[in-house]
Formats: structure tokens, sequence, C-alpha cells
């Protein structure tokens, strides 16, 4: 035993602060340590037939009769660590952090006995007291710290977190005052004035608008002097934009005592006034966004938005992430810390909607970060009328949250100042580690669901505690007496003064006829404005000077010298520079990067997010290309030179449709001088984000006045590749298509995709745009373009069959998209002079008048023919049905009804494509008697 002799000489804090080290990251110590400590702890939880750790001679017997004499001091040093270690990672299990519920009990716990202690110990000195903070001192007094730290109205999880120097900055913040405030008296004040709105708020809407919905924020007011002291510090530290976003839990109070939305507003939307614009529809008073100025305790003006959001409860966590995003890109890209996104989320929508996952999954991504979210949970422990048992496995409803190894307090929402401080922790943590972190408000919920529910009907012993629970308010200031800061009358006046501003608001609320919703973020919308139907279909400018576009041209046709690439991409780009300077025959891919390009230098930036946009689906793109040796990146757009007036973006998603989509449509909200798109892999995969596209794509200006420009690029096609890989399921966005919320359209050349997207950016308005995209034509030999019809063109609603004579027409065929080339193939073959194809490239708005005019003109077809690929009930023929009343005397040619697109056997697929086809061409033959 003289090797180890060394343990006898040595000083136990030496050995309580390495092995304090070796529990936070084993690979920082030097091996022999490493080897050591595995070899103590080895000792301690192996069981009896295999070692045996004496407390008399201190030994350690390993099973192979080698010996490691450890001191009988030594060893309780380390288990009085084991149990500092255990208090770290399981305290938070134990704490008293639930004012209406007993707690669930947790085995094992953190009884002296579990780590090798008892009773007798207790008034022993040890030296592991230094990693906490409070030096040599009882095993006593190092239990009471740690109980305050850990298992009080408090409870920490962060041990999980592999960073040593998070770790360390965590405990220091911890140890300081025992994890417990020490605010002044005016501090203490101001936590009871912000409880005081809250409560008096919730109350005054209570008693004057009985029975109506508000989802009151009772049971978790002390959400509002948590977000008040972010806000406050936060101002301090240099933040200057707040984006927000919660659902409708509390949100009204959110809206008057932190935004500063008037009350007066309010109780307008409350008294269910109609609004002052024609052309708006609104939405309830619990769902709309707000802009602010707020001027912060010291003097500071900073930029407050809370997002609109729907029912989804968690949607809107991805538009925030997305607005914050577009701001700190356009105007914060020194510190992006400036623009602090905060999400306030419902314990049983955390933990049951799916994109609360995809959402944390994206906050380390290049594409997608945003600095940190505080992310607070008003923690109900109910979802409608299910109880926390019944909503999740998980321990906690946050544990989502540890994805990212962010750390995550839970704090009794009783607690007011407990609830402050861990605010002020969160708010440090993120602008520290530019980091997330999540708040779980451990409250209740005082009524049901909503106020005109019974929550007694699924929760009767629950709801009969709360009855007689006070609130955080009255608690607080009963705290707040007995310390001697305030007096009965103080907390009375608190309540008068609030209560008469809010009848005052109220009496002038009703003077007033109609509502008026302010528009969110006006300042960044400033210059556009909203229109009609007639102003989409006015023809925009979206010309391009041609010796402009041969400059854009070459610095995207061109390689970087001095670097090696993959001989096929340096093939690629090589046949790109051919094609337009020698050819002048473009494809697809040059159509859209010159668009792309062509809007760069005109001082746009350009922003694309999905899956393997990169290179494209495809392959078709490749807007990055990558060195063969050391994988550089290069992209092409950014290297315009003199012509770089604008940036390009371009990311690789996550494997998420819901969240990205959403966190898009939120940049585009935010950014309006930025092209924004999201391209699909395939495009029925969008139905993944089918609530982004229901709640905000094509509602959102009616029900927010909230202008938005996002393109969605959905590849679509019938190329024989199955149900998932053949629709884009365009009769779903068309049947969403209403008066002027969005554009939909269909293109078939270069040139037509090229001034699309130059449109989105030209128009002095945005709507959405969804654009079904083609597969197999991005290599088509007849889907080219030349630059003059991209340098002097425009975007054509419809394109004319230009080689088809009017007089000789018999049969006119009104179709859109690829299958215009597979008709053409045929009408060659045929050599069928007496049909022509019209092309729809756009269907929404629906260009009735030029559909009109083509009709007139060909006034000798007896046969007027809507063709389409998809079956009868997909597709565009019903959208054809509702939109032009012409369309019922059209003979349909489509594939029969399915409830699939299209079949899975490639075989079965183009005999089906080739009925239709055939059926076009002679209608005896029709298709539909056919399988």
């Amino acid at each position: 035993m003289d090797k180890y002799s060394f343990l006898n000489a040595a000083h136990t804090s030496f050995f309580a602060e390495l092995y304090d080290k070796y529990l936070k990251s084993p690979d920082s110590l030097e091996p022999s340590w490493k080897a050591f400590f595995q070899g103590f702890d080895f000792g301690l939880e192996s069981s009896l037939d295999e070692l045996d750790l004496s407390s008399e001679n201190g030994a350690l017997t390993l099973v192979n009769g080698q010996q490691i004499e450890i001191p009988q001091s030594l060893q309780k040093e380390f288990q009085v660590i084991r149990l500092i270690d255990g208090y770290r990672s399981r305290g938070h299990l134990f704490t008293q952090t639930n004012p209406v519920r007993e707690r669930r009990k947790y085995i094992p716990s953190l009884e002296i006995s579990n780590f090798g202690l008892s009773q007798e110990d207790m008034e022993t000195v040890f030296d592991a007291g230094k990693i906490i903070g409070i030096g040599s001192t009882s095993l006593k007094k190092i239990i009471a710290h740690l109980e305050r730290i850990y298992c009080d109205a408090i409870g920490v999880e962060y041990m999980y977190i592999r960073t040593p120097e998070r770790i360390q900055w965590i405990q220091e913040w911890l140890n300081v005052n025992d994890n417990h405030p020490n605010f002044s008296p005016e501090e203490k004040k101001n936590i009871l004035r912000k409880l005081n709105e809250a409560v008096s708020f919730e109350s005054f809407l209570h008693t004057k608008y009985v029975g109506q919905k508000r989802f009151s924020l009772e049971g978790g007011e002390s959400l509002i002097p948590a977000l008040d002291v972010i806000i406050e510090k936060a101002a301090d530290a240099g933040v200057k934009q707040f984006v927000m976003g919660m659902a409708h839990r509390g949100r009204l109070s959110v809206l008057t005592n932190i935004f500063g939305k008037s009350p007066k507003d309010i109780f307008s939307e409350f008294d269910g006034k109609d609004y002052e614009e024609a052309i708006f529809d609104g939405d309830v008073k619990y769902h709309l966004g707000w802009t602010s100025m707020r001027e912060t305790d010291s003097g500071k003006m900073v930029n407050m938005n809370i997002a609109p959001n729907p029912s989804h409860l968690e949607t809107v966590n991805s538009i925030v992430e997305g607005i914050t995003r577009a701001k700190q890109d356009r105007d914060h890209q020194e510190n992006i810390s400036e623009v602090l996104p905060i999400l306030v989320h419902g314990d049983a929508a955390f933990a049951g909607q799916g994109i609360a996952y995809e959402i944390i999954q994206m906050a380390r991504l290049d594409g997608y970060h945003t600095g940190g979210t505080i992310h607070i949970v008003v923690n109900n422990q109910i979802g409608f009328t299910t109880n926390y048992l019944d909503a999740r496995s998980s321990t906690y409803c946050t544990d989502v949250g540890k994805v990212t190894l962010s750390p995550v307090l839970h704090v009794n929402a009783d607690d007011a100042e407990a609830v402050v401080h861990a605010a002020t922790f969160a708010l440090e943590y993120r602008m520290r580690y530019k980091r997330d972190v999540f708040l779980d408000l451990l409250g209740y919920r005082k009524y049901g669901h909503n106020e005109g529910d019974e929550p007694k009907f699924t929760q009767p012993l629950l709801y009969k505690s709360i009855s007689k629970h006070p609130n955080p308010r009255d608690i607080y200031a009963e705290k707040l007496i007995a310390q001697g800061i305030i007096d009965k009358d103080f907390l009375k006046n608190l309540e008068l003064e609030y209560k008469k501003n809010l009848e005052e608001n109220l009496l002038d609320s009703r003077k007033v006829e109609k509502t008026r919703i302010t528009p969110f973020m006006q300042d960044e919308w400033e210059g556009f404005g909203q229109v009609a139907e007639d102003a989409m279909l006015s023809v925009i400018d979206t010309s391009y000077q041609l010796k402009k576009l041969d400059e854009v041209a070459k610095s995207i046709t061109g390689l970087p010298e001095g670097k090696k690439f993959l001989r096929k991409l340096e093939r690629l780009v090589g046949a790109r520079n051919k094609m337009y300077f020698e050819d002048n025959q473009l494809d697809w891919a040059m159509g859209e990067l010159l668009a792309y390009g062509s809007l760069i230098e005109e001082g746009y930036d350009v922003r694309m997010t999905g899956q393997d946009v990169e290179r494209g689906t495809f392959s078709h793109r490749h807007a990055v290309i990558k060195t063969e040796m050391h994988e550089e990146e290069v992209i092409l757009l950014n290297e315009m030179g003199e012509n770089q007036n604008g940036k390009f973006h371009i990311y690789n998603s996550l494997l998420s449709e819901y969240a990205v989509m959403g966190f898009d449509y939120g940049y585009a909200m935010a950014s309006p001088k930025t092209l924004t798109i999201w391209e699909a892999q395939f495009g029925d995969f969008s139905n993944g984000a089918q609530i982004i596209i229901d709640q905000y794509l094509s509602s959102a200006e009616d029900k927010w006045k909230l202008q938005n420009g996002l393109v969605l690029l959905l590849p679509h096609g019938y190329e024989g590749q199955g149900a998932e890989h053949s629709s884009a399921r365009m009769e779903r966005y068309l049947q969403l298509c209403a008066k002027d919320n969005m554009y939909v359209a269909d293109v078939t050349t270069p040139a037509n995709m090229f001034h699309l997207l130059r449109r989105q950016m030209k128009a002095g308005f945005r709507k959405p745009l969804i654009v079904f995209t083609p597969k197999s034509l991005l290599r088509h030999p007849k889907v080219l373009s030349t630059k003059e019809e991209m340098a002097n063109g425009s975007f054509q609603t419809l394109i004319d069959d230009e080689k088809a004579l009017a007089s000789k027409v018999k049969t006119l065929v009104f179709c859109t998209g690829k299958f215009y080339y597979d008709l053409l193939d045929k009408k060659e073959e045929l050599k069928r002079d007496d049909v022509a194809l019209v092309r729809l490239e756009q269907l929404f708005p629906l260009p009735t008048k030029e559909i009109q005019i083509t009709i007139k003109k060909y006034k000798n077809a007896e046969d007027v023919v809507w063709a389409q690929e998809e079956p009868r009930n997909m597709g565009a023929w019903g959208h054809l049905l509702m939109h032009f009343e012409e369309a019922k005397q059209f003979r349909v040619a489509s594939r029969r009804f399915y409830g699939a697109p299209a079949a899975g056997s490639a075989v079965r697929s183009q005999r089906r494509h080739a009925q239709v086809i055939e059926y076009v061409f002679d209608k005896t033959k029709d298709n539909m008697q056919r399988s």
C-alpha cells in the first residue's frame, strides 16, 4: 500500500476540490486522478461480494486482492461531496414549489444515509463546504445551505450541462445568498405594484364582463413582475428590442401591464364593437398582436413586440423566432443580443405539441439561432380538463428543454420574490451565454379553461383547494407588512388608484363606436399598403437591364481561381456560362439564380431555407458549391463584387416543416425587403406545416392586418414516383384563396419564374406566394428561355399557344404546369394543328379577363377542355368551377376520383397518365370509365 501513502499526507480539501471537479467533468482531470476517482466510485456503487469498503481500517479491497488505503476522514469527505452532488442533481425533486398540490414522492431521497453518512456526522466539520462557498463547516450547516439553495421555492436542473465553465457560473450564482433574493424595500414595493396590476386587472374584467372569455392569469400573476424585471434589467444590459410570443392565458394582462396597451382599447374589444376598416375581419381580443415603445425606469426606450397568435398554442413560437432573427440580421448583426425573444408557454401545450421540440432543436443552428430565448412556462398543472399525470410521460413539462442542455428553474409561482429572482437568473444566463433558458412557474388556474367553465366537474378536490387559496399579491403583501416595509393602507391605495384608472378607460371606451386595430410592427412596413385583387392583377414592372443581367450572369457562372472543385461542378458551372453567353438558352436553375442575383444587385436580401435547398433536392440549384479537399463553401451570389448591394442567405434546414415554415413566415413578417423563401423537398411535405398555412399564410391579413411576402416553392408533377412524390396538393391552397389573400402560380418557363420572383419584391405590397415548381422540367429540353425574355419581359398570368392558328382550332385546351409539355409532345406526335394548348400560369387571382379573351379568340373551337394530370377531386378543377362561371361548360380531362394522389405502381401511374392525354385529343375515349 506504500504507493498510496500520499493520501495520508495531503489536505482533504485538495481531494474535495479534485473530486468535485471530477463529478462535473471527469475528462478535465489528469488520467491517474480520473482512474483513482473512478475506482472510488466503483467501490461505493459495487456490491459487497465484489469488494469490501471497511470503515474500520479505511481500506478499499478489490476482488483481485489489491488494497488502496483511504483515510476515514477522506472517505467521509468524498461522501459529503456525493451528497452535495446529489442535491445539485436531484434537489429539484424535493422542493417546495407547488402551491396547491402535494408533490409526488421520488426515490431515492436525499437522506444522508443514502450517502454513507449518519446523524453522528452532523457536527463534523468537512472541507467539502468550500466547494459550495461556505468554507470548512459542519455537515449540518452544509445540508442547511444545500436545502436553501436547491429545495426551497426554486428547483434547479443544470448538472447535465457538459460545459464545466457554465456549470461553475451557475453554481456560483446560486451560492450567493443561498439562492435567495436580497431586494431593497423599493424593489419589493415594485414587485407588489406589478402583482397588484395583475390581480386588479383580472378582478376588474371579472366584474365588468361577467361570463366573457378572457383566459385569466389568476393563479399565475407572478408572471407580470417576472416579465417586468426581465425587461427593465435587459434594457440596462443593452437590449433594444423585445419580441414575445404567448397563447391566450394571461395575454390581456401582459398587453396592458407590460406592453402598455391602453385598457380602453381592450374594453372596446370586450364590448364587441365593429371595426373601422371594412376589409378587415379581425380576431378575438386575446389573439391580437401589439407593438409599442416602452420607457424603462432608467430612462431607456425599448421596442416591444408581442406577436399575434392563433389558438394552436405553441405555433406562435416559431413566428417569434423568425421575427427576432430578421431584426437581428437587419439592424443588429454586430450584437444579436440586442434583440431578445421571450416565449411564454402553457405546461400542457409545451409538453404535448411537437413544434416545441422542433423549435428547441433550431436554437443552435446557423440558419435559425437567435442568441438565446427566455422560455417561461405558466404552469397551471392542468390542460383544459386533463390532469398533468395524463398530459405527459416526462417528470416535468419542461423536460424537452434539456435537449439543448439548457438550465431549467422550477419556481413556486406564489413566491413572487423567488419568481423575480429566477427571472433575473434567466436574463443574466441568456445575456452571458446566448443560449436558451427555461423558467417553470408552478401555479394554478383559478377558474376553468375559460371563465364560463366549471372545473369542479373534473377536478373537484383540486378546485376545492384553489377556492380557499389566497392570490400571490395578498400573500406577498402580508409578507411585506410583517417585514414593516408597507402597511395595510399601502396596498389599499395601490388597488384604488389602479382601478380608478381602469374605470376612466372604461368610460372613454364606451364613447367610441368602433374599434381600431393597431397594425403590428408598423415601422417595418412603412411604405407598404394593403391592396385588393385588382392591384394584384395589375402588371408590375419586373424588367431588368440586359447589361446588368450580363454582369450578374458573369458572377454566377465562374468559379473562383485557386480552389479545387469536383469536376462535375466545374462542368456544371461551365455549362451555365455557355448557355448564357453563347447559346442564349437558359434553363430553370439559371432563371431562378438570375432572379436572385438581380434582386441582390438592386439592394434586396434573399433568404432561402428548407431541406437540402443549398444544392436543391433535384440537384439543379447548386447555390452553395463546396471545394473538393476542404469542403469550403462558396456562394457565388455573395461574390458579385461591386454589384453586391444585398446578401444571399441560404440554409439547409433541419428535417422540420412546421417550425421552419413558421420561422420563415415570421422572418418575412419583420423583413418586407427580403425575398424570403421556404422550399419543400417534395410539394406535399408542406402538409406537415398545415397549421402555419391555415392560421397565418392564408388568413393573417384578414385577422391581424399582417402583410407577408413569404414564398413557398412546392415541387409538383406526376412522374410515376408514387403518392407522396407527385402532388403538392394544390387543391388545398386554392381552397384557401379568397378575395386578395395570396398568389398561387404554376409556371412553365424559366423567364416566367424569373419575373414571378422579382414581382414579389417590386410590388408596393406583400402577399404570400405559392409556386408549384417542377421536377422533370428542371432539365427538360423545351423548358428554356432567352436572356432577352428575362431582361425585357414581365410576368405572364396566361401563355397562349403561339403556334396555333385560331381559325383552324377546334379544340381549345387549358392546362397548367408540367402537364403542358406532356400534351405538347402528344400534339406534335399527332400533328394536330386543330388543337391549341393554353397555359394558366397564375391560378389565383385567376386571370378571368385573359381567359375570356382567349376563348373569344378561338371562336371556332367547338370543344373547350380543362386538362389536368391530378385526379378529378384534386388539382385546380374545383377552383376553376368556383372562380370562373364559364368553366361549367368545359370538358374535363383528368384522372378519376381517387383517395391518394397517384398510384404506387409506375406502370399503373403511366397508364392513367396516358389515358388522360388520350382523352384530351379524343373525347370519345373517356378515361373516367377506365382504371
